[in-house]
């Protein structure tokens, strides 16, 4: 496979989703709630990380790089033209 940057993005916003989803479920405290307004921000912010690595990776499996064909280099005439006699 080649290199593709999609696939270190995704692969590294997963990690970092993963992380965010772990933290907001075991480490949700009333002080943290209290300063986001109520919101769970480690879980949704997680959530939305997971969802973007999940967009880049289909990306990369539905549209994959194309490898440009190497150009064929022209015959050399000398060798296969015409008698010059």
């Amino acid at each position: 496979m080649l290199f593709d940057i999609r696939t270190i993005v995704g692969a590294l916003l997963g990690c970092y989703a993963v992380i965010l989803v772990i933290t907001g479920l075991l480490h949700d405290t009333a002080a943290d709630e209290a300063k986001t307004g109520g919101i769970n921000v480690n879980l949704w912010s997680g959530a939305g990380m997971g969802v973007v690595a999940l967009a880049f990776l289909a990306w990369v499996l539905l549209r994959p790089v194309q490898v440009p064909p190497e150009p064929q280099a022209p015959a050399d005439e000398t060798a296969e033209g015409p008698d010059p006699a």
